[in-house]
């Protein structure tokens, strides 16, 4: 058997979900996006101390869902059960960190709200992504704290 660390195996698996989606240009953006949220949430968890692959893994199905029905509608809670399902299935992960993976996607969308460590790291993980990824878009108005909180945490 080889051995492969959790986040690369659920990556395998995430991968070849989002191959199945037959616009290219959707695949390539949603690509892009969970990759760049899942980098994202791995610095920013190890820069407060919080577990960057738990939080790498919440980042991968944060919009799952989004891109396997085409619809952003309800994508946050319907994504955690969809996480929630796929990780029993996967058996990658322990009831605890199944749990913060799960309730950081639930949580991903109310970017006002403050919810627990882990549900911050990912919505903020979101937000450098959704701000940085193209520079000549204007930051969205209930993403403007919380981008601007970012950019002084990490002096930018």
């Amino acid at each position: 058997m080889i051995f492969m660390s959790r986040l690369k195996e659920l990556r395998k698996y995430v991968d070849a979900e989002l191959n199945k989606m037959e616009d290219a240009e959707k695949r390539t953006g949603a690509i892009a996006h969970l990759y760049g949220v899942s980098l994202a949430a791995t610095m920013i968890a190890k820069k407060r101390g919080l577990d960057a692959e738990i939080a790498s893994m919440a980042a991968m199905l944060h919009d799952l869902h989004a891109y396997r029905t085409g619809s952003y509608d309800d994508h946050a809670h319907l994504g955690a059960e969809l996480a929630r399902e796929l990780l029993g299935r996967l058996g990658l992960t322990n009831q605890e960190e199944t749990d913060k993976i799960c309730s950081a996607i639930y949580h991903h969308d109310d970017k006002l709200a403050v919810d627990g460590p882990m549900d911050e790291v990912l919505k903020d993980a979101d937000v450098i992504h959704h701000c940085m990824n193209d520079m000549s878009k204007a930051v969205k108005e209930k993403e403007r704290e919380r981008f601007d909180k970012l950019c002084r945490e990490f002096g930018m």
